[in-house]
């Protein structure tokens, strides 16, 4: 096949068949729910590459709002890339992904976001690596939260439309990710394993106002997985950790992601001692890190004019690389964000394009600026770790006006 030319966006007449069996060689997909892809793929954009008329490998890409500072900014979520046994290393995938992400920049998107299976292989498109997520796992009935009042409503996968609504109108915060079709909640509720919902129905119009969702493989014992909390309120927040209080009983473990603004460890009375304890064990409490999301800017001058800092106002040049340029074909209208530019930092800030001599120069790939932009890791962390080089007196300006609260989507996908 003519990598780029023989892209087609997913058509369920012609491809099911062949992406069903893709998933299942994949193994993101079991015979008792293969109504989840058909949810999935119905909640945005799915481009695929045939072989010989076969779909055997498919990006798909979803609308979203990321939210920067107190701004939501449009985002396309990289919901699903997968390739078949035999379509791989190919460079397909790679090329797929491009075109999908190029498609998502021309319609409008102003950042891209995406779950990643490994760190490397989504760099070479121009993405940088997100923020590390903490998964708490604890005895419930050792939660030092009050006790619960009242009694919560069931939520089953049915209700769908009213989860979805109460997870895009949740409290958010810098980097919080709402996925707007409620396709796609439809189609993790499918894939959730016994999976169940607990909430309340507190809003002004009588709609549910906060819930959790939960999963599991052992539903007697746990450990029960929360797959996301939905809230409005610090009061609400807790009352739905009182919920899981009352599981301890029975459960001996929970497993959640630690909320935005919240140090889960201040809730528990030995975490310590019971780390110790259950070390080894199938219920052993802990907090792991992992950073498993990455990002990148698609439209420069659109997220410069949205970026308003606390610093006196700065310039610099800006070289930039953008790697993803020698993946999409020369006719597209996005093509990568290669090039020269002056920024101005400040509130407001911009970008043009250009150089001038006067100016410190940073050189940065779009993956590393867009998480120093992000505030992912300070620029001088990253001149370290990270495609990002200026002077020092430099590096230190960036580090004072990028200062913001750790980016959480607080959306896993």
């Amino acid at each position: 096949m003519t990598l780029n030319n023989e892209f087609r966006l997913y058509n369920p007449s012609k491809h099911k068949d062949s992406i069903q069996r893709l998933y299942h060689e994949v193994g993101w997909m079991g015979k008792d729910n293969e109504d989840f892809l058909d949810y999935l793929l119905a909640s945005g954009n799915g481009w695929v590459a045939e072989i010989d008329g076969q779909a055997e490998s498919i990006a798909h890409t979803t609308a979203g709002l990321i939210r920067y500072l107190d701004e939501d900014l449009p985002a396309s979520c990289m919901t699903s890339v997968a390739t078949s046994r035999i379509a791989r290393k190919q460079g397909i995938a790679t090329h797929l992904t491009a075109h999908a992400l190029a498609q998502g920049a021309a319609e409008g998107a102003l950042v891209s976001i995406i779950g990643v299976f490994e760190q490397g292989f989504y760099n070479q498109l121009g993405f940088g690596t997100g923020g590390y997520e903490h998964i708490v796992a604890f005895d419930p009935a050792k939660l030092q939260v009050d006790k619960i009042q009242r009694t919560p409503k069931r939520l089953c996968k049915e209700d769908w439309k009213i989860i979805h609504q109460s997870r895009l109108e949740r409290s958010r915060h810098h980097g919080g990710l709402n996925i707007l079709p409620a396709e796609f909640t439809r189609a993790t509720l499918t894939e959730s394993k016994n999976g169940f919902g607990l909430g309340y129905f507190d809003s002004p119009d009588g709609s549910l106002s906060h819930h959790l969702w939960i999963g599991t493989k052992n539903v007697e014992r746990g450990p029960y997985i929360v797959l996301w909390m939905a809230y409005q309120s610090n009061e609400q927040f807790l009352e739905l950790l009182s919920l899981l209080t009352t599981l301890g009983d029975q459960i001996l473990l929970v497993k959640m992601h630690e909320p935005p603004r919240i140090q889960m460890q201040d809730l528990f009375t030995q975490p310590l001692k019971d780390r110790y304890v259950s070390a080894g064990s199938q219920y052993e409490s802990g907090i792991r890190s992992l950073a498993y999301w990455q990002i990148r800017i698609c439209d420069l001058s659109a997220c410069l004019n949205r970026t308003h800092l606390v610093c006196e106002e700065f310039t610099f040049n800006l070289i930039l690389e953008d790697p993803i340029e020698k993946f999409i074909v020369s006719n597209a209208a996005w093509k990568g964000l290669t090039g020269d530019y002056i920024v101005r930092l400040g509130s407001p800030s911009s970008i043009e394009n250009g150089y001038d001599p006067d100016l410190p120069t940073l050189r940065a790939s779009i993956g590393a600026f867009s998480r120093m932009w992000l505030g992912v890791r300070p620029a001088s962390g990253l001149s370290v770790t990270d495609d990002l080089k200026g002077p020092h007196d430099l590096l230190h300006q960036l580090d004072q006006a990028f200062r913001f609260p750790n980016p959480k989507p607080d959306w896993v996908f």
